[in-house]
């Protein structure tokens, strides 16, 4: 398994956004959605702040891989439930990483709404 390196860890802490694709079963990528990240660690994640229901976090765990373009990287990604207990340091992260926003809008990706809508990103190879 990959690991992120300190210069992509580095675009997605500097980087208010990222955008993120998944593959279709032919192995083509779908479009590019934008949405906001965040990194916990040696970890990134990503949250549907719109629910289950939005179209790229569907095809994302449907797929279960995809692509991401964060800065200056663009990497291949497995998408991947996180572990239960991350969520309350992440929506620290998310806080303080979007704090320049409107408390609503963040709020968006904060708190037990979006536990389920929460994916890590883990690089491929």
């Amino acid at each position: 398994m990959s690991s992120w390196t300190e210069h992509e860890l580095a675009q997605v802490d500097s980087t208010d956004e990222l955008r993120v694709s998944s593959y279709r079963e032919d192995g083509t990528l779908r479009p590019y959605v934008t949405i906001w990240t965040a990194r916990l660690g040696g970890d990134v994640y990503v949250r549907s702040a719109y629910g289950p229901d939005n179209g790229w976090f569907r095809r994302a765990k449907a797929s279960g891989t995809g692509r991401v373009k964060v800065g200056d990287v663009e990497r291949d990604v497995r998408f991947q439930e996180p572990v239960e207990d991350v969520h309350p340091a992440l929506d620290d992260v998310y806080r303080g990483k979007y704090a320049k926003y409107d408390k609503n809008i963040v709020g968006t990706v904060v708190g037990p709404q979006v536990v389920a809508t929460t994916l890590r990103l883990v690089p491929q190879d």
